[in-house]
Order: C-alpha cells, then structure tokens, then sequence
C-alpha cells in the first residue's frame, strides 16, 4: 500500500518553478529556430515531449524509495564506465567528436547520465565511510579514482565541457564532507602541475583555441573566437528591455550559432533585455536555495548527499552556461538546465528534480 504522506508531502512548488523555467526555454526555443527551414516536427514541440518524457520519470521515479539507490549506486556506475569505454570503441563520431552510442531505436550520450551516476556514488561511498575529522590525502585516493575514470573516458571523446562537470560537481560534494585545511593546500599546489600535464597531454588543439581565443576573442574573429563575439553582441545588444519575441536581428539573421542549444541565453537576453535576464536569474537563484533546503531538512546522510550533489549539478551548469554566453568563460559546449533544447540534458536535469523531490517527500519517514 502507498503511504499517503508521500503525496501530503509532495513539493508542488518545486515541480511547478522546474516547469514554468521549461516552459520559458520553450518560448525561447520557439524564437530561436523561428527561421529555421525545418522538415518534421519543430524544436520547440520536441522540447515539450522532452519535458513530458522527463515528468513521467519524475512520476515514475517518486514511487521508488531513493534509498534503495544506494545498493544499485556502484552497479549503475560500472555500468555507466563501460558505456564510455564503449564509446571511445564503437560509438558514433560528428563534428570531430564520438560521444554518443547507438542504440538501434536511440542514440545515447553516456557522458550526460554520468553527472547523476558521480552524485550516487559519492553518496553512497560517503554514507558509508563518514568522516568527522575532516579529510585527508589519503582519505581522497579512493574517492579520487572514482571520478578520474570517468573524466578522462570523457575527456577523450573528447567533451571538456562534460568532464569539467563532472569533476566540479565530485569536488562540490567533497567540499561538504570537509576536507582538512593542509589537505586542501596540498591539492591546491597539485593543480599547477596537473594544468600543465592537461594543456600538453590531454587537451585537443580546438580546445586550447576556445581557452586563447576565450582570453583574446578578437585572435580569430570568424574563427574559434567568432562564438563569443556573436554572442556578447546578442546580451549587449538587448539593452534594459530588448528587443522584443521573434525580434532579435542577431538571432533571427543567424549570427548566433547554436542559438536554441549553448547559447539559448543570448537569444533570450537580445529579446527580453536586462529585465527579462533578471527573472530568470532569480527563478534559478530559487531552484538553487530550493535544493539546498532539501538538503538541509533531510534526516539521512545519503539523502543530504544526493541533495547537495543534484543541486551542484544545476548550479554549475547555469554558472558556466552563463559565464560562457558573457564571455568569462571559454565557450565548451554546456546547456542552460530545463531551457536549452535537447533530450539527453532535460531528461538528466528531470532525473535531478526527480532525486530532490522523492527526498522531499519521504523526509518525514527519517
């Protein structure tokens, strides 16, 4: 029999601001590709089935007791490295780059789910193995090697963007552990190597051009820096009120590459100005603080741990989206959550919605 508080402690406020910021990005998809020569069905009505794809996993997904997903947490995680070995392998290459595998019926970017697979497990390793004291060098080999896999499988693909993720997201959780104060310097003096081994070992000459032309756009106008221009043309452009739907010269005459996926935001913020700019901001500050309210009225560690993983996950994704659209931070290719276009981003942003409201709902049970 299903408990009834369950329902009695839904967070319908949750739900309804992940919806109303889909259904802003809706909007947005729908101006972007407004000029597009498209055949089949529009961007924007795939985006709604990908929204009421992702609320049915939430349905689905507050039936089941999240606890239980710290049993299967290093199961799904082997499973997940395999499919990123298969796809340096087996999987399918476009614009210089193997990052999906194809699934007959489907396409699948095992890099995507990673983000929520690195959160269960550090959850549920963390849950285990608490520490009081703060942690040490040695504290941090074994939760080291879970995320290393993974990013560097994910850095050959190779997807910067992605692997920075994930690895930002693991260090957010350890940051809520505690590390100890000699232990972060320690690591701090580590990183200046470690840059260095990345910029000569493991980063593609593409990418070391997004990080140059990041620091210098105007090295390569129409080439490798042209994104950033076209794109802070677009923010700057839109004035206090902007232009106006369907308005956006830098949209509408595709100036603006990738206007309904990375770079959704400049195509909002030319229509919709610095006013339109600011709802957004404060409706995601809100799903942030949201998220970090989950965790703390959470009575379990694991939950507290999956909560502030989910939400570590949105926050950094709109930091760096954002970030990369104003030009602070090298373009590589990361969605805005629950209003870029794409399926495998929605359907793993719900996923983290998902987490954060069956947690909500069975805090009382704790």
């Amino acid at each position: 029999m299903i408990d009834r508080r369950l329902f009695t402690h839904f967070d319908w406020g949750l739900l309804a601001l992940v919806l109303l910021i889909g259904g802003l990005g809706i909007v947005n998809i729908a101006s972007a590709t407004a000029s597009y020569h498209i055949i089949g069905t529009a961007y924007y009505v795939k985006q709604m089935y990908w929204i009421i794809a992702g609320m049915l996993l939430v349905v689905t997904f507050c039936s089941i007791d999240y606890h239980l997903l710290e049993d299967f947490s290093f199961w799904l995680y082997g499973v997940l490295v395999f499919m990123l070995l298969a796809v340096l392998i087996v999987g399918k290459s476009s614009m210089g780059a193997t990052r999906w595998l194809s699934l007959g019926f489907i396409s699948f970017q095992p890099s995507e789910p990673m983000k929520i697979i690195i959160i269960m497990a550090y959850a549920s390793y963390f849950t285990r193995t608490p520490s009081l004291k703060g942690l040490g060098l040695r504290d941090l080999l074994y939760p080291f090697l879970i995320v290393a896999g993974p990013v560097l499988l994910i850095m050959k693909q190779p997807d910067l963007g992605t692997a920075t993720l994930v690895f930002l997201i693991a260090s957010s959780m350890l940051m809520f552990v505690g590390i100890r104060l000699a232990t972060f310097v320690s690591i701090i003096l580590a990183t200046i190597p470690a840059f260095f081994l990345g910029w000569h070992v493991y980063l593609r000459e593409y990418q070391k051009e997004r990080i140059l032309n990041f620091l210098s756009p105007e090295r390569d106008p129409l080439g490798s820096g042209y994104h950033i221009i076209q794109s802070k043309i677009a923010v700057g452009s839109g004035g206090f009120l902007g232009k106006g739907f369907m308005q956006g010269t830098q949209t509408q005459l595709h100036f603006l590459p990738e206007q309904h996926t990375d770079f959704a935001f400049s195509v909002f913020s030319e229509e919709w100005g610095f006013a339109g700019c600011l709802v957004v901001l404060l409706l995601y500050l809100c799903l942030i603080f949201w998220g970090l309210s989950v965790a703390k009225k959470c009575n379990d560690s694991f939950g507290k741990l999956m909560a502030v993983g989910v939400t570590a996950m949105l926050f950094w994704h709109i930091v760096i989206n954002i970030g990369m659209v104003i030009g602070l931070f090298p373009v590589v290719g990361v969605p805005l959550p629950l209003f870029s276009y794409g399926g495998t981003s929605m359907i793993t942003s719900m996923v983290g919605i998902a987490i954060l409201l069956n947690i909500r709902m069975r805090r009382f049970m704790f």
